[in-house]
């Protein structure tokens, strides 16, 4: 009777196990819980309220895949967004690793371009014909409005280490103004936003006085803006900024790359050093240098924190004068994805750049960054300026001319490439 119950037990036992193997066949170990959770990522990609996809305003489209691991999975759970790769690079000479230091890049400095990339690229469904530099709002008769709006980054952070104020209103306004220009636009108002958790009056002076500044240096006017001050929301001495800018142009006149051609050039324009994007990297950099920001700049003439706070090249007047002498076919500024996924961003299907790196001179800023990062050429390049504010694919023609205006003296420009036939930026 004892062996009979026992096996009875016994029997009792395996079934009731396996009615739990059928109903969780993976073990409740890390690995599967988190196998679990990327098919909960991929129902939701599945369903009606998250399939919306938006292109960024500074990167270029890349692959993405979230798939389910899980064996037996069904097929639904395993979604792919295929897109064309618009970089490529030819010239690493920065090793990942450089005598057991690590490379510094912009994502491990807590900026991820290509997840930027993704939420612009869902927003483009459920507002198709995102991802220029401007956007385009028709009028009755036969002009556009071109709006742009930005911030300035991390920047700020440098702005209240260093104590200058009075010129981080010029790039609140650059930062826009160069965006919306690149369709040809004129740019007509601009509209800010302050925020703070205790409004320091002549603080806020200060920041308004660069915005005025700005908007005088781009023949806008400063329309109106917002002050908001939310106590404990920011720290102590801190603020917030963001600008917004409309222009005009005509509808004949618009610029947008569809013309370009094999053989176009690209003209580039000098930055005064990083503008207002790249500064989570450049933060990172700092700290590692060991430098203070009072320190000198090596190679350079000025403090590192005053080469690093240089306000950003407004290039609007100066664009629009050679955009009226005719052969501009597109133009890119180059700000957050650098020229690796801005330049692209201009050229039809089947055309990319090729550039020539020693066509200008990198600037001592820029030389240091990279040293001190220990920072790759590709990171360098879908990161930073590097010297080059604005890049404007002209026709040969055109390109003569403004070579010529620039050898007299006029402005400083650079032919930086060419146009060619393939997708993509190669460096040479």
């Amino acid at each position: 009777g004892f062996v009979f119950k026992t096996l009875f037990v016994l029997i009792l036992i395996l079934f009731w196990l396996q009615t739990q193997t059928l109903l969780s066949p993976f073990p409740a170990s890390p690995q599967y819980q988190s196998l679990s959770l990327s098919a909960m990522e991929a129902r939701l990609l599945q369903s009606p309220s998250s399939t919306y996809c938006f292109s960024s305003g500074s990167c270029s489209i890349n692959r993405y895949r979230f798939s389910s691991a899980i064996p037996s999975s069904p097929k639904p759970l395993s979604v792919s967004f295929p897109q064309k790769t618009r970089r490529t690079t030819n010239v690493v000479s920065m090793s990942k690793k450089d005598g057991d230091i690590e490379s510094l890049s912009y994502k491990g400095s807590g900026v991820d371009i290509d997840a930027g990339t993704e939420l612009v690229r869902r927003i483009a469904k459920m507002a198709p014909g995102i991802g220029g530099f401007g956007g385009l709002f028709p009028l009755a008769g036969d002009s556009y409005l071109v709006a742009g709006t930005d911030g300035v980054g991390t920047k700020l952070k440098l702005a209240f280490e260093t104590g200058i104020h009075h010129t981080i209103g010029i790039d609140l306004v650059a930062m826009s103004v160069n965006d919306i220009v690149t369709s040809g636009a004129k740019p007509l108002f601009f509209l800010d936003y302050f925020a703070t958790s205790r409004l320091d009056v002549d603080l806020a002076e200060k920041v308004i006085k660069g915005i005025v500044d700005g908007c005088g240096q781009s023949d806008c006017a400063l329309l109106g803006g917002e002050t908001a001050e939310m106590p404990d929301f920011y720290a102590e001495g801190e603020y917030d900024l963001s600008g917004f800018a409309v222009g005009i142009v005509k509808k004949d006149s618009v610029i947008n790359g569809k013309n370009i051609v094999a053989g176009d050039v690209l003209i580039g324009l000098p930055s005064s050093g990083v503008h207002s994007n790249g500064f989570s990297l450049v933060r990172k950099v700092v700290a590692r240098s060991g430098l203070s920001l009072k320190d000198e700049l090596p190679g350079g003439s000025t403090t590192l924190g005053e080469a690093l706070m240089a306000p950003t090249v407004i290039y609007v007047k100066q664009v629009l004068d050679i955009i009226s002498r005719g052969g501009v076919k597109g133009i890119a500024h180059i700000t957050g994805g650098g020229f690796t996924d801005n330049i692209p961003r201009v050229f039809p299907d089947g055309l990319g750049a090729v550039i020539h790196t020693d066509a200008w001179e990198l600037p001592p800023l820029f030389k240091w960054i990279q040293q001190s990062g220990r920072i790759e050429d590709s990171e360098m390049r879908r990161t930073f300026n590097l010297g080059i504010g604005m890049v404007m694919v002209v026709s040969p023609e055109a390109a003569l001319r403004i070579l010529g205006e620039a050898k007299n003296g006029d402005y400083v420009a650079h032919r930086i490439g060419e146009v060619i036939n393939g997708e993509g930026v190669t460096y040479q």
